[in-house]
């Protein structure tokens, strides 16, 4: 039996650790591609500079994992991209992937920083959270010199401090029976699911457009129509306060059907997108202190997690979901010793 010290790693540890590779990985591949595909000399740099940056994290996990003497993930490789394939994004939807990534990542570095506990793991935690806000604050700069970054709705500043007086506030009911204004904190939720979306219903069309198997481009092609829903849910939603919905942010699929990716690899990927759009569904149902939006909320959510499950069995199908470090059975154990 081992001795637990203070530089023995955690399970919580291997299975962060397990799960930040395959999302650099993944992203690794992309962002090459993309920095490959990319006619904007600035654009260019900006995902080559990634491309180097997340090598180097890459490689420190790979050093963890070394000192551990635990196997590598698989995760995903250059058998996962095809370089003659012609371009299937505009150089715009680059830089927009790149920082939706970067938003995704700074939220899971983030709450693996805080189950990190081994000096070596937490000091890598802290590198890539730097490496993500960074890297966002570039993407979100880029985009904003370029005009296609919509941006969220301005408000009067307030003058006074004020408190909520009445329960109605929560139940959103006015006078005469009308929902009360949306505040600060739902537009911003609100908002961040409008932004997902509409990026994701790109993703999926131009992912749909070059899968191979016939049911994982219907499963794209499914993901393309809930993203809409979606878009035209929270749309209304904001209308209904007066707000005027973002136009389409700029950055689109091309008309390419032949594949620069592997199904597998775009799979893993709109499942991390469906995962943090759940995520984000959550936290808006939080801190919603309307009581209409926490339900309408929750079935974009349901709706969302039902999509990523069918994802997951797809995978499995197709032998493409890696499996995460495991603990000990130590049931099965007992039973093989008899």
């Amino acid at each position: 039996m081992p001795t637990i010290t203070k530089s023995t790693i955690s399970s919580s540890e291997v299975g962060t650790l397990w799960m930040t590779y395959q999302i650099k990985s993944l992203m690794g591949v992309f962002v090459n591609r993309f920095a490959q595909d990319s006619k904007d000399k600035k654009a260019r740099k900006i995902l080559e500079n990634h491309v180097k940056e997340n090598e180097k994290l890459l490689t420190k996990i790979e050093g963890i994992y070394h000192k551990e003497s635990a196997v590598i993930p698989e995760a995903f490789t250059d058998q996962d991209i095809f370089d003659d394939a012609p371009i299937l994004f505009d150089d715009i939807f680059h830089i927009m992937f790149l920082r939706v990534m970067m938003k995704i990542n700074l939220g899971f570095n983030a709450i693996h920083l805080g189950m990190s506990y081994r000096e070596d793991i937490l000091n890598f935690y802290e590198s890539t959270v730097k490496n993500s806000q960074e890297t966002y604050r570039i993407c979100t700069e880029y985009l904003t010199d370029q005009g296609v970054l919509a941006k969220p709705p301005y408000v009067s500043m307030p003058k006074e401090v004020e408190f909520i007086e009445e329960e109605k506030y929560m139940s959103g009911i006015r006078l005469f029976g009308n929902k009360r204004a949306l505040n600060t904190l739902e537009i911003a939720y609100l908002f961040q699911t409008l932004e997902v979306n509409i990026f994701g219903m790109q993703l999926m069309a131009g992912f749909s457009q070059v899968a191979k198997e016939k049911e994982i481009k219907e499963y794209f092609i499914s993901g393309k129509e809930l993203a809409k829903k979606i878009v035209s849910n929270t749309s209304s939603l904001l209308l209904q306060s007066d707000i005027q919905p973002p136009s389409t942010w700029a950055g689109k699929a091309t008309d390419s059907v032949v594949p620069p990716f592997s199904d597998k690899i775009m799979m893993y990927c709109t499942n991390i997108m469906a995962s943090y759009s759940v995520g984000n569904s959550a936290l808006g149902m939080s801190f919603s202190m309307r009581s209409d939006l926490p339900a309408k909320l929750a079935i974009s959510a349901k709706d969302t997690l039902d999509f990523a499950r069918e994802g997951g069995k797809l995978m499995i199908k197709h032998k493409w979901l890696e499996e995460p470090p495991q603990m000990e059975d130590r049931s099965l154990l007992t039973q093989n010793k008899q």
